[in-house]
């Protein structure tokens, strides 16, 4: 029965020396995040484009206003993919370098679909 608790001591002293290294201030930068901002307009017009579905590394969406505008509160810093979609218009797709902590504001231009 010794043995086995002697071995059971070990284990959780183990586990607490590996759990105790675990701290967010060992996080890389790219684990921080970044206010992401827009508005999304219509490239012959310069109109704003209202009901467009912006998309950021395929989970998070927004959906503009009447005046073409949206918003991320949190998007995570590195490279971000994005896409926006919205009815009679081209989907626009590319990807941002986003720095934590640093607001960035992602002004676009949709063409519309062309007529076939």
């Amino acid at each position: 029965m010794k043995p086995l608790a002697g071995r059971l001591v070990i284990a959780v002293a183990l586990l607490l020396s590996a759990t105790t290294a675990c701290n967010n201030d060992s996080l890389p930068p790219a684990a921080g995040y970044a206010p992401v901002t827009g508005t999304i307009f219509d490239s012959a017009t310069n109109a704003p484009i209202s009901g467009a579905v912006v998309t950021m590394d395929t989970v998070l969406t927004a959906t503009t206003d009447a005046a073409g505008k949206f918003s991320f509160d949190k998007v995570p810093s590195g490279i971000a993919d994005y896409s926006v979609q919205a009815k009679g218009y081209q989907t626009l797709a590319a990807s941002t370098n986003i720095e934590p902590g640093k607001p960035f504001a992602l002004n676009l231009t949709l063409s519309t679909q062309p007529h076939t």
